[in-house]
């Protein structure tokens, strides 16, 4: 099927896991705008502009708009969608989808430009999504945004009710949200990082333990029983910023990181400082998903930013995350079984589809295959793929 133009630059996109919804995908957009400046302030001195302070009417604040697209999937073979809703918000940095059982309505988070997370329900009557709540990260969110988030529950989906979230900002800071009463609410807030943390994360196995990684080269880890005064551990062995991290949903102990510096590690993180393994993709590693299917458990979805969208096939067995100690590199312990180089731009967004009968057929090798949608860019383009 031909390219989708999502118009605006396109940097997330999110399948959702719930059963009775498993046609329906989002993608998230990003356009920076810069504003006419005021033709007053520019006849200004700067002598003048200081004198009045007012420094704004020369520097104004940048906007950031985004759009988040909701699609459906309309063919059995998953390559037939078509869009179904679109709305506007504040540009869009990171989204993810409430695991929620079933009979709950799915439940849609997204992190936008101006430190807010917004909550968006899908009415499955009107196919459609409906905000339902926005909560402000920071007391002042001018030129604070948020950059991902992450809900706790993507194992433990027991309840009808809505889980914490885990927000990261780029004034270097984490938050917690928690369901109260029909919101949600700031619960905890502590200063993480001295540059920006690009991810934080959950222990999907223990949700007391938050990991976050940013552009100050380190890696930390949080026991929210502990209290935030110090992290439990701080791994300063990257030669780049840390952009992504995902906690393993089918494989205790085990977390996949990716680092600007192109390559992916996975941690066993009762020894957090020392990775298993290390995979060039060949790109920075901007997101890491990990199949959601228990019998794929050694695939990661890796969407490589220079180099394409890739999946990455680990062998636990060779790796050894809970008996070996031995570190693996080389190519030892991983391969690329699959790459996807139709996109002309920073390869950001993707994400694999929940249900396997989306494809429903195997590849040359007689294994079975699942749907993928990934975005890039400068170039605005949204695929769908098989893999």
């Amino acid at each position: 099927m031909a390219p989708f133009d999502t118009v605006y630059p396109a940097d997330s996109i999110e399948f959702c896991p719930n059963d009775d919804a498993r046609d329906i995908f989002v993608c998230g957009t990003y356009k920076l705008e810069q504003p006419e400046p005021d033709p007053s302030a520019i006849l200004k001195s700067t002598e003048e502009v200081l004198e009045s302070n007012d420094v704004e009417q020369v520097k104004r604040k940048q906007i950031r708009r985004g759009k988040c697209l909701v699609f459906e999937v309309i063919s059995r073979d998953g390559k037939e969608f078509q869009q179904i809703q679109e709305f506007s918000l504040p540009a869009v940095l990171d989204m993810k989808w409430c695991h929620r059982p079933a009979g709950a309505s799915p439940l849609l988070g997204i992190a936008d430009a101006e430190g807010n997370i917004t909550l968006h329900e899908w009415r499955a009557d009107e196919r459609r999504l409906s905000q339902t709540v926005r909560i402000p990260c920071v007391p002042d969110a001018e030129d604070v945004l948020c950059l991902s988030l992450d809900w706790s529950n993507r194992r433990y989906a027991t309840t009808s009710d809505i889980s914490s979230l885990v927000v990261s900002l780029s004034n270097g800071s984490l938050c917690i949200l928690r369901p109260a009463e029909s919101t949600m609410a700031m619960s905890d807030s502590w200063h993480a990082h001295d540059y920006e943390p690009w991810i934080a994360a959950w222990d999907y196995w223990n949700t007391n333990v938050i990991y976050s990684g940013g552009d100050d080269l380190k890696m930390k880890g949080w026991d929210v029983r502990q209290g935030f005064d110090r992290p439990t551990f701080v791994n300063k062995r990257f030669d780049a910023g840390i952009t992504t991290i995902q906690s393993h949903p089918h494989v205790e102990h085990l977390v996949a990181v990716g680092s600007y510096d192109n390559t992916v590690r996975l941690f066993d993180v009762r020894k957090p400082l020392v990775p298993v393994v290390e995979a060039d993709v060949g790109g920075g590693a901007w997101r890491v998903k990990w199949h959601p299917s228990p019998r794929r458990k050694d695939d990661l979805l890796v969407a490589c930013m220079h180099d394409g969208f890739k999946i990455v096939r680990f062998s636990m067995d060779l790796v050894g995350i809970v008996k070996e100690e031995e570190f693996v590199k080389g190519g030892e312990g991983w391969e690329v079984v699959k790459r996807f180089d139709e996109h002309e731009s920073l390869a950001y967004g993707v994400d694999w589809c929940f249900d396997d009968a989306a494809v429903g057929r195997g590849n040359e090798s007689g294994e079975s295959e699942s749907l993928i949608a990934s975005c890039s860019f400068y170039d605005h383009v949204l695929h769908l793929w098989s893999g």
